[in-house]
């Protein structure tokens, strides 16, 4: 086999947002999906390739519950490809994928491959809202099924801290207080960074929303925008009511050849790095940081050989995912670490976000004349870690989907036993608090440690007006004041 029939390459991108009045007139994910993939062969120049697609990776898409997804998708092609898979729950799924098949093309497995996926979450809940049915595939009649987080603590799911938008929080505090940051000074940072990623997104023809939002907007609560999860207001979170779909093209340098699209319409995959972390979030050793996202991006600054990202995608669902990331990569201030404008502005099409950024970093290294770029994907509660690095040229040597779990399990600290129950003096290690549609304070959520080393998880009531106060305070982090638990239908802390 030639050498050029085993160097992949990614030829084509294509995207679709459809923003439309009624619900009933946006196209299902399924045909978003073929519609993305038809746009990303022409894109490529070389729109018969379609018909020879050997491998097709669906991003899971959650919604609309499908019986069938990969059949859905399959029957709008020319042809069925012979690999059809569709993949798991998780952000970083996209990034995972695309890794895989250049693996494949380099191994010969493969000479076309596809990623693709679709969201229509706003058409779903404006449809649902008006009461009309939606004209789509019939979905399974059971749904997706009951809503399940065996991944989770069972004191998470009881005390209410079981969705991502309660989660990163606690990473989002835990990383202020251990950079030596104020959350006033914390929560200014992550305005900053939000308003240069919206200012991405008001240019980005494929945004969710296109207007740029200045930092002061953004860090200040109010109707429009309203608190969520200490402290993260709406416009800190992703955005998942889009409809939006996303497909990109990989082949081999031969084929890309053979097809007449020019070398210099080619970006070359040069290696990617996965890692993962507990998936209970309470078996962690820190919040200050993740190992495994450390040890990800590591391996992405050796694929690179001291060469600088000029072009990057760094998984932004909240704040504290990219602002931990840069810090690992030692991205200078002011840096924007985004060709897309991030999952509050540009859009959160759930686990597709990373096919849309793909998208758009290979027209900023294809088109944009930027030199190397970085993919960084993050799935769960800054649970599993995939990047992968493109370049306008062949690497000098490639190393596709390497395994890093070694390494982050080497970063790792002790991981403190869990307390499912807990009382007496107990000290805080990360919390937030839970806010109604008003922006009133539902509860908080304080993790702890326990004198003799254990973790516990514990409720702040709201009626605790004190302890929620030193929860929020701006001027000084509460991480490491004493208070006391007790037990109640949860364990509950009041801070002393």
């Amino acid at each position: 086999m030639a050498a050029e029939e085993r160097v992949p390459v990614l030829i084509g991108a294509g995207e679709v947002t459809e923003r439309l009045a009624d619900p009933a007139l946006v196209r299902e994910p399924a045909a978003l999906m073929a519609e993305a993939l038809r746009r990303a062969a022409e894109d490529a120049g070389a729109p018969d390739l379609l018909a020879r697609l050997d491998s097709l990776d669906i991003v899971s898409s959650v919604s609309w519950p499908y019986p069938d997804l990969p059949g859905a998708v399959a029957a709008r092609l020319p042809r069925a490809p012979a690999r059809l898979v569709l993949g798991p729950i998780g952000g970083e799924t996209p990034v995972r994928f695309i890794d895989e098949a250049a693996a494949r093309i380099a191994r010969g497995e493969s000479a076309v491959a596809a990623v693709v996926g679709a969201e229509a979450q706003h058409a779903v809940a404006a449809a649902r809202k008006a009461g009309i049915a939606l004209p789509w595939t019939p979905p399974r009649p059971d749904g997706f099924g009951p809503r399940r987080r065996d991944d989770l603590s069972p004191l998470a799911v009881r005390i209410g801290v079981a969705d991502p938008v309660s989660g990163y929080p606690f990473y989002e505090n835990a990383t202020a207080a251990a950079w030596g940051l104020t959350p006033a000074a914390a929560h200014a940072e992550c305005a900053a960074l939000w308003a240069e990623f919206s200012a991405v997104a008001a240019a980005h023809p494929h945004a969710w929303l296109r207007r740029a939002h200045s930092a002061v907007e953004i860090a200040t609560p109010g109707p429009g925008n309203r608190p969520i999860a200490y402290p993260y207001t709406k416009l800190m979170v992703a955005n998942p009511l889009v409809n939006q779909g996303a497909a990109v093209l990989l082949t081999s340098l031969a084929v890309a050849r053979a097809a007449g699209i020019p070398e210099a319409r080619c970006v070359f995959p040069w290696g990617g790095a996965a890692a993962v972390e507990p998936r209970d979030y309470l078996l962690r050793d820190t919040y200050t940081h993740s190992p495994s996202q450390e040890a990800v991006l590591e391996q992405a600054m050796r694929l690179a050989k001291g060469a600088a990202f000029d072009a990057m995608e760094l998984y932004s669902c909240f704040p504290v995912v990219p602002r931990m990331a840069a810090r690992t990569l030692g991205l200078p201030s002011g840096a924007v670490p985004t060709v897309t404008g991030g999952l509050t502005f540009f859009g959160a099409p759930l686990n597709n976000t990373m096919t849309h950024a793909a998208a758009a970093l290979l027209r900023a290294l294809r088109d944009g004349g930027r030199q190397l770029g970085l993919l960084y994907g993050q799935g769960e509660f800054v649970t599993k870690h995939h990047a992968i690095v493109l370049g306008r040229r062949p690497p000098e040597r490639a190393d596709f989907a390497r395994n890093v779990q070694a390494a982050a399990d080497a970063k790792r600290g002790p991981v403190p036993a869990t307390a499912t129950e807990a009382s007496g003096a107990a000290k805080l290690e990360t919390h937030t608090v839970l806010h109604d549609r008003d922006g009133a304070p539902t509860f908080g959520a304080a993790i702890l440690r326990l004198p003799d080393g254990r973790r516990t998880l514990a409720r702040v009531p709201a009626a605790d007006v004190a302890t929620i106060a030193l929860l929020r305070r701006p001027d000084r982090t509460p991480i490491g004041t004493l208070g006391q638990v007790r037990m109640a239908d949860v364990p509950e802390w009041t801070a002393a």
